[in-house]
């Protein structure tokens, strides 16, 4: 019994001294790291290296060694499981910032089951924007739900922007999407709107085209892909 007592303390005692040289080696990343980077960095966590540590700000991460020293950029990867470790990690920060942008978003749903949803950065006068806005029935008739955030590349104050905003302020957000899109007359139209927090939350995310489409499990594909091909890409079959 005694020495179960004293191999059960020892293996405490392991475990804290590890969870305080973790706390240590955080600390002093976050020291390295405040003396060139301005911000305050959302976490620093282990990896399954020994000795590295995960830096996130949002969806940029970053690998950092426990003493502060080395930083490194690039994409960790399971060779055994074959698994990218650090795309996992960024595709759920990518739907945690998409979260709170949820009450702004233009939605077109299914008629019946919903399977699928996809939220899409879109340009009003994008050219592919407007292919795949074309396929809304039949993206809708395969069970996918669009929903719509404002990323006008030309910038804020240019025709697209204000076309963006008409576009949100308006009574009806779809059918003037639906206009829009179709190059058709659109109402001008000025609220306050979200159109410049869509834009900045694209470019935290790494967008940098349009339609950027950011999938359900986080993965974000760049450009257009007919309705068939976009449920194959969902499901994971290309």
């Amino acid at each position: 019994m005694k020495k179960r007592i004293i191999v059960a303390l020892a293996g405490l005692a392991f475990t804290v001294g590890a969870a305080a040289a973790e706390k240590d080696d955080q600390a002093q990343i976050r020291k390295a790291l405040a003396k060139v980077i301005p911000e305050t960095p959302d976490a620093v966590q282990k990896t399954p290296v020994a000795g590295l540590y995960e830096v996130s700000y949002g969806t940029h991460l970053f690998y950092v060694s426990a003493d502060g020293r080395f930083l490194l950029q690039g994409d960790m990867v399971d060779l055994q499981s074959r698994t990218n470790l650090t795309e996992g990690r960024r595709s759920g920060a990518r739907l945690t910032a998409l979260k709170n942008a949820e009450d702004s978003m233009i939605v077109y749903s299914p008629k019946g089951e919903t399977k699928h949803t996809i939220t899409v950065f879109t340009d009003i006068d994008c050219g592919y924007c407007r292919k795949l806005h074309n396929g809304m029935k039949e993206m809708n008739d395969l069970g996918i739900a669009v929903r719509y955030l404002a990323f006008p590349r030309a910038g804020v104050g240019s025709p697209s922007y204000d076309k963006a905003v008409s576009v949100w302020c308006s009574k009806d957000q779809r059918k003037s999407m639906d206009t829009a899109k179709a190059n058709g007359k659109l109402t001008s139209a000025k609220c306050d709107n979200p159109v410049a927090e869509h834009m900045a939350l694209g470019q935290a995310l790494g967008v940098n085209g349009t339609p950027a489409l950011v999938l359900e499990d986080g993965r974000m594909l760049p450009g257009y892909l007919p309705p068939d091909r976009l449920l194959q890409a969902i499901e994971g079959k290309i």
